[in-house]
């Protein structure tokens, strides 16, 4: 038999149903996790839209944005929930999620856009961040685009170790790491999105999804019905 080549796009509808796939197995492993990797994915395809990227591009980055936390899977439960500060050696397991996650991708042979989104979507414009020290443009904008993302849906949503910040507050807090953790351009259309729209911030909520069959379609409307 001849080797069946792939078309564009038929390898984009693989990878997709893989990514949901790993979505999924998040869901699965820890809710908290899932839901907070659903609106991070809302936040930064809206904000890619913004920017100028193509709807194709903004989903794409939405796709990556919901295994971000992909590496958090394989970290014990009284680290992931710790109310109390981290140690040292916990931290540490902590902030190898991103090189975890990108392994993990690796292996189910995704573009590499997904694997480099996901790899430095911690690293911070000034170089201080992790796992390899990126500095700049040196980071991928999707990575800095989720980076934005990423840290606004923390600070706005309750965790064991905080309370919510409202959205003003949580602005206040980005700013305060314009130029140092966040690329400036990047954080400016985010608090421009902010500003523009009142009802940006999503709910924090928990749901459920049963079967893959249940999940694909979902989830990719949730991703695709981004502004």
């Amino acid at each position: 038999m001849g080797v069946k080549y792939l078309t564009q796009l038929e390898k984009e509808h693989e990878t997709r149903k893989v990514l949901l796939s790993l979505a999924q197995s998040i869901q699965e492993r820890d809710i908290v996790t899932y839901e907070h990797s659903r609106r991070v994915a809302v936040y930064a395809q809206r904000l890619a839209r913004y920017l100028g990227w193509t709807r194709r591009e903004a989903r794409n980055l939405a796709l990556a944005a919901m295994v971000h936390d992909l590496g958090k899977t394989w970290i014990r439960n009284d680290i992931l929930n710790k109310s109390a500060a981290l140690s040292s050696e916990e931290r540490r397991m902590m902030e190898r999620h991103p090189v975890v996650g990108a392994r993990i991708l690796i292996g189910c042979d995704v573009p590499p856009f997904y694997v480099e989104t996901v790899l430095y979507h911690h690293e911070a414009w000034n170089g201080n961040g992790y796992p390899v020290g990126l500095k700049g443009e040196e980071i991928p904008l999707s990575a800095r685009i989720l980076s934005v993302a990423d840290v606004y849906d923390v600070l706005t949503s309750q965790r064991p170790y905080k309370a919510p910040l409202t959205s003003r507050e949580a602005q206040e807090r980005l700013l305060k790491s314009v130029g140092t953790h966040f690329d400036p351009k990047v954080l400016d259309g985010f608090i421009h999105l902010l500003k523009i729209k009142p009802h940006f911030t999503l709910p924090q909520h928990v749901c459920s999804i049963s079967t893959q069959a249940q999940a694909e379609p979902k989830l990719y409307s949730l991703i695709a019905g981004g502004h």
